[in-house]
């Protein structure tokens, strides 16, 4: 069965001036071109649209969308990938609405309000099991525990920090950088300075493997299309991960 480019304007909520805009860019060509113009798409094609429209909802750019849709060639994995991330932010929704449903509760009552109920679901621990897999339970449970003795005022400055060093590297990779330039090194080194910062990991364990950690996180910002869109998608995260790569490299590490 096709469906015309109006049902599907119609099925998703967007227009039909999107949808030729994602066919004028390659990202969702029509499956066919009925004999009075209309595009017309197949169960293929909406499969595609459904998962370029979970990766809009996660803040993707079109071009690093494109880059992910074309490196899975299993649209049902890739849909499980995602299934598993549209429940995590449901939880996280869920906790949320509880909360503030809570507090307008206890405002109406003139009751005490709890801190430990207002901000559940609002903090960066949604992020545990993810961390805990990769580098296991004390690295998280450190890592937490320095994140939370922060002050305001230092958490403000820490984004900061991360935010300035996304746009550096992202600028890197528009301006066209190579790894082994001087600008993409001095940027691997405040890279690694900056996780040499966080409590729990190998990068700041004396006797950890800094390499390997390294290596692995920059492998993970070109898989992952979460990190890959801090540094302005794929190209941008192989800037990253070849830079670091370099740099490790040249320090004997």
């Amino acid at each position: 069965m096709d469906w015309s480019i109006q049902e599907i304007a119609r099925l998703t909520g967007t227009t039909s001036r999107t949808l030729r805009h994602y066919d004028a860019i390659g990202l969702l060509p029509p499956t066919s071109i009925a004999a009075n113009g209309y595009r017309c798409y197949d169960e293929a094609a909406l499969v595609r649209l459904q998962r370029i429209l979970l990766l809009k909802e996660l803040g993707l750019p079109l071009t690093t969308i494109s880059e992910v849709l074309d490196r899975r060639d299993d649209p049902v994995e890739a849909l499980s990938q995602h299934l598993v991330s549209l429940g995590r932010e449901r939880d996280r929704l869920d906790r949320q609405l509880a909360a503030v449903t809570v507090t307008i509760t206890r405002l109406k009552a003139g009751e005490p309000l709890m801190a430990e109920e207002m901000f559940d679901g609002f903090d960066h621990r949604e992020y545990e099991e993810e961390v805990t897999r990769r580098w296991g339970a004390d690295a998280y449970r450190r890592g937490d525990e320095w994140w939370s003795s922060q002050s305001p005022e230092e958490k403000k400055e820490w984004k900061a920090l991360v935010s300035a060093l996304s746009a550096d590297w992202t600028a890197a990779a528009e301006a066209g950088a190579r790894p082994e330039s001087d600008r993409c090194q001095d940027l691997a080194r405040r890279h690694i300075e900056w996780l040499r910062a966080v409590p729990g990991t190998p990068a700041d364990d004396p006797d950890g493997d800094l390499g390997g950690y390294v290596r692995g996180l920059g492998q993970m910002y070109v898989d992952d299309p979460r990190f890959g869109a801090n540094y302005g998608g794929t190209a941008g995260a192989e800037l990253v991960r070849d830079s670091l790569d370099h740099y490790l490299e040249v320090k004997g590490l």
